[in-house]
């Protein structure tokens, strides 16, 4: 051991800021030399590169799968706003209610407001030749509901259309389309059954139970979403109110669109203000609220997965420090000899280990964040034919950077902590 490395230390005596400062500085100079200067034993320095290595690729694999996660939800969410309203209000009890209230008016002429649409959407039988399914039928007015959502986006075959003047019209879901083998502009009709709203089945006459309407087929949506494409027929909301008994001035929900200026939080509270206790106020991911809660928590379950076998990792640094001082027997003698306590002597063993964590973390937030950066503008990792979008995407959140960062430190620091343990037992200090 070179004697000189500790001759510019400072003495050691408790007590004071200015001390323990002192203190820590020179512990740090000599964890730090035992790291990157050449060891005696080259052994050592392998298993120090080894284990800082593998916290490296563990602490990369984080940041590069949250990078994904949030690159899948930003989609997601891109997808569902091509559809989804900014705003939508319902009633906390009852399928529908009434549009033409005065507060419904303070809320159709609030300067936030750039679009309000009413909706009628309840459940009916869909039936097409020798086929039937139950479905989702969605009411809209077709000119509004054409400004409030990027539909003509979401087309996968012929055109957004619910009235051509004589005939109504409808656009499913490229599921239900599936389901009936349904084609834009089929010469053949769709029929959709309703029960009706005040009355009871006819045992006798089951066919006078229901509401039936005919429509023809203008076009075909998809936003590759279940939930959407496998249940969902738009139609005009004339016909909606029409299947299901609605008056006029009945609707299960109105719809809304904000002028580009407007903050969705702020408008959303004075709105749920002004509706009072009888009616909820959601916006996009509250209308979702159920699937991005699913997303977030694959994302967290997955953290915790990889956050474990990065701990599994870092036990490769208490092998490293526990030989490192077995290695250093004399040199710990020699600090002894110099005046050095027990607390000193742990301390500087303690940064060494945090250190070989440290640096891997470090290169491992370097690697995984410029993969990351260059997945989401380059895409280098595709995806393949036949999926929404043909590479991975990523986004990198700061947050999560420091979540990982915070998570290997801590890691490391217990992983180092318990072999100085043990040396405090071993070699005696006192």
């Amino acid at each position: 051991m070179n004697t000189s490395t500790f001759s510019s230390g400072p003495a050691v005596s408790p007590g004071g800021n200015a001390v323990f400062g002192a203190r820590l500085r020179f512990s740090f100079r000599i964890a730090r030399r035992y790291l990157f200067s050449k060891k005696s034993h080259n052994a050592i320095n392998v298993i120090s590169g080894i284990s800082s290595a593998g916290v490296a690729v563990g602490t990369m694999a984080l940041v590069i799968v949250l990078s994904i996660f949030n690159g899948f939800g930003d989609l997601f969410t891109g997808l569902f706003s091509d559809f989804d309203p900014e705003l939508k209000i319902t009633a906390v009890e009852g399928k529908y209610f009434t549009t033409d209230t005065p507060v419904m008016q303070q809320v159709r002429n609030h300067e936030a407001v750039a679009v309000f649409s009413e909706v009628v959407q309840e459940n009916a039988l869909l039936r097409f030749k020798d086929k039937q399914m139950p479905a989702l039928i969605k009411g809209v007015n077709e000119k509004k509901f054409h400004a409030m959502t990027r539909i003509d986006s979401l087309l996968f075959e012929g055109q957004f259309q619910l009235y051509d003047g004589a005939f109504e019209r409808a656009v499913p879901g490229l599921g239900v389309a599936a389901t009936f083998g349904l084609g834009a502009y089929f010469i053949d009709p769709l029929y959709i059954y309703a029960p009706r709203r005040n009355a009871q089945i006819n045992l006798l006459r089951p066919e006078n139970s229901f509401v039936e309407s005919a429509v023809y087929v203008a076009g075909i949506f998809s936003i590759q979403q279940n939930e959407y494409d496998n249940q969902y027929v738009l139609v005009s909301l004339d016909l909606a109110r029409q299947l299901f008994e609605y008056a006029g001035n009945e609707a299960t929900a109105v719809e809304l669109k904000l002028r580009e200026t407007a903050d969705i939080a702020d408008v959303k509270n004075e709105l749920g203000a002004l509706l009072g206790p009888g009616f909820t106020v959601k916006d996009r991911y509250e209308q979702q609220e159920s699937y991005f809660s699913i997303m977030r928590i694959e994302k967290w379950i997955t953290f915790l997965i990889l956050s474990f076998i990065l701990l599994i990792a870092t036990f490769n640094v208490i092998g490293a420090l526990s030989m490192l001082i077995i290695d250093k027997k004399a040199d710990i003698l020699t600090l002894r000899n110099l005046g050095a306590d027990r607390r000193l002597i742990q301390q500087i063993f303690l940064l060494e280990g945090w250190l070989i964590s440290a640096v891997g973390a470090a290169v491992g937030l370097v690697l995984g964040t410029l993969f990351s950066l260059v997945q989401e503008h380059w895409g280098i990792i595709r995806l393949g034919p036949g999926y929404i979008i043909d590479k991975y995407p990523a986004v990198t959140q700061f947050s999560d950077l420091l979540l990982v960062l915070l998570t290997v430190l801590v890691m490391g620091f217990l992983a180092a902590w318990y072999p100085v343990r043990y040396i405090r037992v071993e070699n005696k200090i006192d």
